[in-house]
């Protein structure tokens, strides 16, 4: 599956947005995903399944839980993918907005 077949599931978006606080329990993951789609549990793990079997998330086992974290390879490829092709075309604009809140706050000292 293509990352960005991958990443254009909002359920999935929303695990990968939990687990980058950091390592979370499946059970706790399922039950946010759950209160907030309204999706069921075993749907909850199949997303973890694609995440798990594309190589964004890790799972390691810790007694008879299950832990997951993010595994940022393929965030990178996407983002090596958007540099290449897509970030000329708002880094100007990011530029010019740094430079007029840098002057506002020149303006301001004074």
């Amino acid at each position: 599956m293509h990352a960005f077949d991958v990443l254009g599931d909002p359920v999935r978006r929303r695990i990968l947005e939990l687990l980058a606080g950091g390592e979370r329990a499946a059970g706790e993951v399922s039950s946010v995903v759950q209160e907030e789609f309204g999706i069921t549990q075993p749907a909850v793990s199949q997303h973890l399944k694609v995440l798990r079997e594309n190589g964004f998330a890790s799972v390691r086992a810790e007694g008879t839980r299950r832990l997951y974290a993010v595994d940022p390879t393929p965030l990178r490829e996407a983002d090596k993918w958007i540099e290449v092709h897509f970030r000329r075309l708002w880094t100007p604009h990011l530029d010019a907005l740094a430079t007029e809140i840098a002057r506002g706050k020149r303006e301001r000292r004074k």
